[in-house]
């Protein structure tokens, strides 16, 4: 495997771990109402035999600044979409009313405000650790090339150096993302 092939698998590796704390970081509720929040809910279709994504079965808007409109496409979906988001981690009830469903957001207290910002802390040091075990095989793939003498002592060096590098960078990154939404959830 070639110095180039490593660095770009090690870097492909450290932008997903990034990529997925972004996403992951959407279904975050703050203080607002986002759609972020529900739209990729999975939801268990009985008449379609089949489980979807919740923006696959209903327009989702966000009314009045502090309430979540879920509009079915299909009518019959509309009691699968309630059960889903009873269901999910949201801790917020539905209130349907056979035609759309309406999830008020309430504000947030400030111990949930905390506990919210320790979830926030403790997804990101998963992605971290995420990286760094990209940058951990990266290192082993590039000592493998050096055994079976088909990089040099210099390229693996500086190898090395590149990947310590874009951990440096991802980490950072990660960090700027936490500092970002830890702001977000706590103003008030």
């Amino acid at each position: 495997m070639a110095l180039d092939d490593v660095l770009l698998e090690a870097e492909e590796r450290m932008e997903k771990a990034a990529e997925f704390l972004k996403l992951e970081f959407r279904s975050v509720r703050t203080g607002r109402a986002t759609t972020g929040l529900i739209d990729t809910l999975k939801v268990e279709v009985e008449s379609y035999g089949s489980t979807m994504s919740l923006k696959e079965l209903a327009n989702l808007a966000v009314a009045e600044g502090n309430i979540i409109v879920i509009k079915p496409f299909d009518p019959g979906t509309l009691k699968d979409i309630q059960r889903a988001l009873e269901k999910s981690e949201i801790g917020i009830n539905p209130q349907s009313d056979g035609k759309i469903i309406r999830l008020p957001v309430p504000p947030l207290s400030t111990e949930r405000r905390n506990q919210l910002v320790a979830h926030i802390k403790q997804l990101a040091e998963q992605q971290k650790v995420a990286v760094r075990n990209a940058r951990r095989d990266a290192n082993k793939a590039l000592e493998v090339e050096k055994k079976a003498k088909t990089l040099t002592e210099d390229d693996v060096e500086t190898g090395q150096e590149e990947i310590q590098k874009s951990t440096d960078e991802y980490c950072k990154q990660i960090d700027k993302l936490v500092e970002e939404k830890s702001k977000e959830i706590m103003a008030v």
